[in-house]
């Protein structure tokens, strides 16, 4: 079996950061979840590939992914890995 991009434990710190998907004013299909929209942004951001990938629409987390960016979310998950990093003493300290 192939390893998931987003594991049980990155999930698990990533999860309470990322706000709920908007529910459509119209109704139509459900959004995707918060973290198959992270697993494609996380692939496209890994291999280079354009936005048509298999975890949900491209487009869809292009969105979810410019809406992090203007809310902060990225900001504030890059602290959250890093302080976790930290505590798990996985950081190399600066020369």
């Amino acid at each position: 079996m192939a390893k998931k991009i987003v594991s049980d434990e990155l999930w698990s710190l990533v999860e309470p950061l990322l706000p709920p998907p908007k529910p459509k004013p119209r109704g139509g299909r459900p959004p995707i979840s918060n973290r198959d929209a992270l697993t494609g942004i996380l692939f496209v951001l890994r291999s280079g590939i354009p936005w048509e990938m298999g975890c949900g629409s491209g487009v869809t987390c292009w969105r979810r992914l410019r809406d992090w960016q203007e809310t902060g979310v990225w900001e504030r998950l890059h602290q959250t890995l890093l302080e976790h990093l930290h505590h798990a003493d996985q950081l190399d300290s600066p020369s």
